[in-house]
């Protein structure tokens, strides 16, 4: 029987994050899925897809996090839920750095640590362990490859990926909060509108083009521009939407926007949300670190500073629709989390984590 723990960053979420989309996608394996820290965890557990179970974590607070006492607790309840479950010496996914100071208290048998972003918040030396105790490790981006290097010497790069099933439909139907924007460009940004979000080149590009529809779509926290962004007429902030009627909203852009974040500064990893416009087969504009490869050149347009995101919208307006469609799709089907799932299968069995089927 393939079985894994899972040690995750997040809770279990209605919007899936990459942790989720692999997991749930292993075929033949049982996954037992903790969450972070909660004051009262539910001890009985949800199970929130046919192989995955949900538990929570015991809370430690302060110095207990990182000391023997503290991890034992979430020994226990990890132990607790593989005795009800049956699970003899499981795989032990690790999605933080903090995961290692389990290592020493957990019987398993092997450890992944699944590297999706950088931990600049957390002391180097706790994510050189993990990495040096993992069997493997999995790197979201050639950058987090060469940070790992030193510490192991079995590293396998594995980028986000994307529901292509869900964002590669065609449809044919408009929003009813877009219905309005029919006959003229429309633009679109699928993310959360946080104080960190550069949305500079956004506002140029509006000034600029007065005749164009700019549609912002996410969660909308602190921001400093948004009273910019309100005021515009040709702007329009929709706020969170189902994560199922996004792909609606994609079909209805004429191009989709990705904009940088001051905290993903030092970060190359490529987000989910590329994947997603590509698979719906739009024009994508992305702006870029000035130090930063250009990962789809041929499929997306890139710009560095705010005049040249204008002139790259400009061109992608004025892109035949269908020209690239195909090999955007293409790009999106490659990147498909089923085809990541896929690949993590493979290469944990390449390395013998998974026990050997007894022949019948």
């Amino acid at each position: 029987m393939k079985q894994i723990i899972c040690l995750s960053h997040t809770p279990w979420g209605n919007r899936p994050n990459r942790t989720q989309q692999l997991l749930s996608r292993l075929k033949g394996v049982s996954v037992l899925f903790f969450e972070p820290p909660a004051d009262k965890p539910e001890a009985r557990g949800r199970k929130v897809r046919p192989n995955v179970m949900v538990y929570q974590l015991p809370k430690t607070a302060g110095a207990a996090l990182v000391s023997q006492r503290g991890w034992r607790r979430v020994t226990d309840c990890v132990e607790r839920a593989m005795a009800r479950h049956r699970f003899r010496e499981p795989v032990l996914w690790c999605t933080t750095p903090q995961n290692v100071h389990l290592l020493d208290y957990l019987a398993c048998r092997g450890v992944v640590y699944d590297c999706h972003r950088y931990w600049s918040n957390l002391p180097a030396r706790w994510e050189g362990e993990l990495a040096a105790s993992a069997d493997i490790c999995f790197a979201a981006s050639e950058g987090l490859a060469d940070r790992l290097a030193p510490c192991s010497g079995n590293i396998a790069l594995l980028p986000n990926g994307v529901n292509f099933p869900l964002f590669s439909k065609e449809i044919d139907r408009i929003p009813p909060d877009m219905a309005d924007l029919k006959g003229r460009p429309v633009l679109g940004f699928v993310g959360a509108l946080t104080s960190d979000l550069l949305i500079k080149p956004l506002l140029h590009c509006a000034e600029t083009h007065p005749d164009w529809a700019f549609v912002l779509i996410g969660p909308v926290a602190q921001s400093e521009y948004l009273p910019q962004l309100e005021e515009r007429d040709n702007i329009r902030v929709l706020g969170p939407r189902p994560l199922v009627d996004i792909p609606e909203y994609l079909a209805a852009c004429d191009v989709c926007l990705q904009l940088l974040r001051r905290r993903n500064k030092d970060s190359d990893v490529l987000p989910a949300r590329i994947y997603e416009y590509l698979a719906a087969g739009k024009p994508v504009v992305s702006m870029l670190w000035q130090y930063q490869q250009e990962d789809f050149p041929n499929v997306v347009y890139y710009a560095r500073t705010v005049p040249d995101f204008e002139t790259q919208c400009r061109r992608a307006v004025e892109e035949d629709p269908a020209a690239l469609r195909r090999r955007r799709r293409d790009h999106g089907r490659a990147a498909a989390w089923d085809n990541r799932a896929a690949q993590v299968a493979q290469l944990l069995e390449g390395n013998g984590l998974w026990p050997e089927e007894k022949s019948k």
